[in-house]
């Protein structure tokens, strides 16, 4: 991959050095199988690096067009195509996804009981597409098994990485589930993208892949990104793993009072039933966590995004869209609005959510480097962006370690960037 010489764009190559021992590090510890990395400045790219293997038995290396299951870095994308038609006057951010999705019309919230005997009541305002975009609908994930709503998605399958299914059916699904809360009332990680991107898919009249495709990889030249790997991509696809030593923290949680493990080394391969979602066709068009991508092809939507919606003469949004979407759009915090430690981080205090990403409010709060107004999203096999505005920096990282919680990767990266700043 082209770079430019990083004291141009004022970054020390000296201290960008310690990121490439960093990385290589977890590699030899066997914390990671391969990672890779790359910094961009002032729209250049100053540093890029990759180390390990994407597959430890076949010793094949990790390079700059290597694909990863990028999860829910999938959520920027979905929460763009979405915008891209609310530019266009598809929908307000107050209209109730019943508009388009009656289903979700007559919803119930969860107040008392358990998965066995839920107890609820009529929920007391519709969703809206404001609550999908910001995660406040009052829906959560299977896999959490922190509620009883939780406990009833499992049991009732609701999960969009399920192969053979589709992504309308499993929307009708979902909404016969009790909601979590009230919606606009609390923050919740869960599949309020997968749901707007059946939104996309009802107003636009197109498949969700076939969306992505004609509206925003092919424009950005994103020809490496899409719902699953061909045949010809697959010696391209990293393995998955997960740590043979230790199990991942609590999602969420109160301040620890004693040391957490750490993490010793030792990888396995992770056995993932629904791994074959990633490999085409696929059925299942999740947006909140299907696509597949390259570090290079998710480069260029980030420049879309830092370039207020362009890039080489394609442009996907207006300014004044981008701009909105990087603001707070929660009535405070995360914390504020009950995630203390999301994702067994300080990832709460200190952040708000945007249309689409987490965005930085108070670094000091959020207790990680960084500066306001930067905004970020991750996936959970250890992939991340983030995008500094006042830095004018780029940053995304990738690996495939399930799930990410196992390692500190978001926090000790932000370090060993913003320490290289020297300008």
């Amino acid at each position: 991959m082209e770079s430019t010489d990083p004291r141009t764009v004022g970054l020390s190559g000296e201290r960008l050095g310690r990121i490439g021992r960093w990385m290589r590090e977890h590699v030899e510890r066997e914390r990671l199988a391969g990672a890779s990395l790359l910094i961009n400045r002032g729209g250049e790219t100053a540093y890029f690096d990759a180390c390990g293997h994407l597959d430890r038995e076949a010793q094949s290396p990790v390079t700059a067009d290597s694909i990863f299951r990028i999860y829910s870095m999938t959520k920027p994308v979905t929460s763009v195509a979405a915008m891209m038609l609310y530019e266009q006057g598809a929908f307000q951010l107050d209209d109730p996804i019943a508009r388009f999705l009656p289903e979700f019309e007559n919803m119930e919230v969860l107040v008392g009981g358990d998965a066995d005997n839920p107890q609820c009541e009529p929920a007391h305002t519709l969703i809206t597409m404001r609550n999908l975009l910001t995660h406040t609908a009052g829906l959560t994930y299977h896999f959490f098994m922190a509620s009883p709503v939780d406990a009833l998605y499992h049991r009732h399958g609701i999960s969009f990485n399920a192969p053979d299914t589709e992504l309308g059916d499993m929307v009708t699904r979902l909404a016969g589930m009790p909601l979590l809360f009230h919606p606009g009332t609390r923050w919740n990680y869960g599949v309020s993208t997968d749901v707007l991107g059946r939104v996309v898919e009802v107003i636009s009249g197109k498949p969700l892949d076939r969306f992505f495709h004609d509206e925003i990889f092919e424009p950005l030249a994103m020809h490496d990104t899409g719902f699953g790997v061909t045949e010809a991509q697959r010696d391209r696809l990293a393995t998955m793993y997960t740590s043979s030593t230790r199990m991942p923290p609590p999602r969420i949680g109160p301040q620890p009072t004693e040391l957490p493990p750490e993490l010793t080394g030792g990888l396995t391969e992770f056995n993932n039933p629904a791994g074959g979602q990633f490999h085409a066709p696929v059925t299942m068009f999740s947006g909140g966590g299907g696509l597949t991508s390259t570090i290079g092809d998710y480069l260029r939507f980030c420049l879309m995004l830092r370039n207020g919606g362009e890039l080489d003469g394609a442009r996907l949004l207006g300014r004044k869209t981008v701009e909105f979407m990087q603001m707070n759009h929660l009535p405070g915090t995360m914390e504020d609005m009950g995630e203390p430690r999301f994702n067994s981080s300080h990832m709460g205090a200190g952040l708000g959510f945007g249309l689409g990403f987490a965005v930085v409010l108070d670094p000091a709060l959020a207790e990680t480097m960084g500066s306001p107004g930067e905004y970020f999203w991750s996936g959970m096999a250890n992939t991340q962006f983030w995008i500094d505005p006042e830095e004018d920096l780029i940053v995304i990282q990738m690996a495939q370690l399930m799930p990410s919680s196992l390692l500190p990767m978001r926090r000790e990266l932000r370090s060993l960037v913003y320490q290289a700043i020297v300008d």
